[in-house]
């Protein structure tokens, strides 16, 4: 089993539509999949579930959500829940995102220091979402764990991060998207080194814990405008900044100045913006590329599915190949 986040320091890329697409395309293509919302403003899960249900799901006293299997270990009562899986269609489960994790960010947090003192609840506290994803992965026999977290550097998405064996990182073609691969690159290396030491001291021998290998396999880059198949120039030079940026700062590798996105072995794919097409999905409440003419998929609309199709197509098989060598 894989465990993929994606991530950016940078918000308002299209993380969360990115995920939602490559599930619905890994479980088309008959491989088990488990769409996991770490993200407390549980973006992901309003895309795979209607708020009508979202509702009654989080007003359970049990709360059938990431936060109600995380609850009962937060108030010392025991230890990790039980996870429970929406399944919006056989092969695709959601472990159900919830506002309510932002609370455990301060528990996380006052933890993360106690494992160098070797004190079992501390393992326990920052190794709960990989044990979470973990016991879901194994009730949907999935091979595949994709990962959404919100964009920011706090204790929360490091436990998050934690959980990954790799790591995939969406951007636009901007400054501030550039910015963020530099606090992200240096981040990850010391959560990885952190993480790597507290390991090593966990005192509980039944207690199992992830890696945290975090390994970037590469990026993404979402929604920039085109003309002529080609990137308008208002992104261009953004856009020729991505390859030399990445290197250097996520993986700390001397760059090539002169290598374009075309070029780079660390671009994963290139997704235009589909535009109306989204509007389309979030009402259908399917991927853009599984629209159909009843949906209002029609004319112009349907060739753009069919792009949609072969690009998600395409980027599936690159974070497959990915994994698959660990480049």
């Amino acid at each position: 089993m894989k465990t993929i986040a994606f991530f950016n320091n940078k918000g308002g890329v299209g993380t969360t539509s990115l995920i939602y697409h490559l599930a619905w395309m890994y479980a088309d293509r008959g491989q088990s999949v488990v769409a996991a919302d770490l993200d407390p403003q549980a973006n992901l899960t309003s895309m795979f579930i209607a708020d009508e249900r979202l509702e009654w799901l989080w007003e359970q006293d049990e709360r059938r959500t990431i936060y109600g299997t995380l609850e009962p270990l937060l108030e010392g009562t025991g230890d990790i829940a039980s996870p429970y899986l929406e399944t919006p269609r056989p092969g695709l489960d959601v472990v159900v995102g919830d506002l309510k994790l932002a609370a455990a960010e301060d528990e996380i947090s006052r933890q993360w220091p106690d494992c160098l003192d070797r004190k079992p609840r501390a393992f326990r506290v920052v190794s709960a979402l990989w044990r979470v994803l973990q016991c879901a992965a194994a009730q949907a026999e999935a091979e595949l764990v994709l990962v959404d977290v919100g964009p920011n550097l706090g204790a929360l998405n490091r436990a998050a991060l934690v959980t990954a064996d790799y790591v995939v990182v969406p951007l636009a073609p901007d400054l501030y998207s550039l910015q963020g691969l530099r606090n992200l690159g240096p981040t990850l290396r010391n959560w990885r080194e952190q993480w790597a030491e507290r390991r090593a001291r966990n005192p509980v021998s039944d207690l199992t814990l992830p890696e945290g290998s975090m390994q970037p396999i590469g990026y993404v880059v979402m929604q920039h405008a085109i003309r002529l198949d080609r990137p308008v120039k208002a992104y261009a030079r953004w856009i020729d900044r991505i390859p030399g940026v990445y290197s250097r700062e996520v993986r700390d590798e001397q760059s090539n100045t002169t290598l374009t996105i075309n070029e780079d072995p660390n671009c994963l794919a290139t997704l235009k913006h589909f535009r109306s097409l989204m509007p389309m999905a979030q009402e259908a409440r399917k991927p853009m590329f599984a629209l159909r003419p009843a949906d209002g998929a029609i004319g112009g609309h349907t060739r753009a599915v069919q792009d949609c199709y072969y690009d998600f197509q395409a980027l599936a098989d690159a974070i497959s190949g990915a994994t698959s060598t660990g480049v």
